[in-house]
């Protein structure tokens, strides 16, 4: 059976003061009402004692607010946004706010839907990494006057905020890596295609490519799942010609793809090297620990809290669209060849 809920009343009896007084002792009103200090430890003791839980609902309903903030990712089986969900429910725990974490399975009428169940609960703000291109319920918010920024995925033709990682200059990066070690014969698996980072990911590449000269690459995929790695993998090594070195756009694309070859014991990096986009703990922990482009995910997510609160503030800034700049981490994945 639930132990009955302590009310102020309880805590009225038990200190011998009067509602009232209870009342604004425990609304944070002690020192506006010149109550002595006596009378206020005398409340809180009872309180404690009593295990008093205060009741955040009514008090939102007279004041009008919830705080309460949403977040919605596409993914919380993607170490990535788990990752970015347990930072940013931390970062708004700071604030005295509490989080709302939604998945939208990379589907943008799931997406919709959980959109409208949080707004229905009187969100103050939203924190959202976009499954699509598809913006028109997220900007008709915006418009509305919900504070919203969006994080790893965003829009470039909206005036919505964002936080992001420079994903062009990290798979720029990874891509010039493996050129300077000697490889030319580079496939690429990618993500969802029609996502931001996926689009200027695939765009590093390319040009580091291009660049240096060489004219025939290779992107497959179209998802950012184990699956979708192991799948295009398990078909590279049906051909007659492997490639000298892979590139994963996400670390769970990693997964798949390390999977895979070790089922037909192909060896990191002796017979192909891979490195990935994203970090994660697990590629220190391999057999051959893979290099990698580290996005700043406790960067983002304090940037993005940062931005969403000063718009909770009215205190809105003039820079409200950043891109981090990721770090490149060489391990052992990469062979030279000579």
């Amino acid at each position: 059976m639930i132990k009955q809920k302590i009310s102020i009343t309880d805590i009225a009896k038990k200190s011998g003061l009067s509602i009232t007084t209870v009342s604004r002792v425990l609304s944070g009103k002690a020192e506006q009402y010149r109550i002595g200090k006596k009378s206020q430890q005398k409340i809180r003791d009872a309180a404690e004692e009593l295990e008093y839980v205060p009741n955040h609902f009514a008090a939102n309903l007279k004041s009008g607010k919830s705080r309460t903030v949403a977040m919605i990712v596409p993914s919380l089986t993607n170490p990535f946004f788990a990752g970015i969900a347990s930072e940013i429910n931390a970062e708004v725990r700071r604030f005295g706010y509490i989080t709302i974490i939604g998945d939208s399975d990379e589907t943008h009428e799931i997406e919709k839907l959980e959109l409208q169940q949080m707004v229905s609960r009187n969100i103050e703000g939203l924190i959202i990494a976009p499954c699509g291109n598809q913006w028109e319920h997220i900007k008709k918010l915006h418009d509305q006057g919900l504070p919203i920024v969006c994080i790893d995925r965003y829009f470039e033709e909206l005036n919505i905020p964002y936080v992001s990682t420079d994903n062009y200059d990290g798979a720029y990066t990874a891509t010039k890596h493996l050129i300077e070690n000697g490889h030319s014969m580079i496939t690429c698996i990618q993500g969802i295609q029609q996502s931001t980072p996926n689009r200027l990911r695939v765009k590093g590449f390319k040009d580091a490519l291009e660049e240096a000269g060489i004219r025939s690459y290779n992107v497959v995929g179209d998802d950012f799942t184990v699956q979708n790695g192991f799948l295009e993998t398990k078909l590279l090594l049906q051909q007659k010609q492997l490639p000298t070195a892979i590139f994963t756009l996400s670390n769970t694309i990693a997964m798949g793809c390390i999977k895979a070859l070790k089922e037909k014991n192909v060896r990191i990096p002796e017979d192909i090297s891979l490195i990935t986009f994203d970090e994660h703990p697990y590629l220190d922990y391999l057999e051959t620990p893979i290099s990698c482009i580290a996005q700043p995910v406790s960067d983002i997510s304090k940037l993005a809290i940062k931005f969403l609160f000063s718009r909770l503030n009215n205190n809105e800034n003039e820079i409200n669209q950043v891109l981090l700049k990721p770090e490149m981490k060489f391990k052992k994945s990469v062979r030279r060849i000579t």
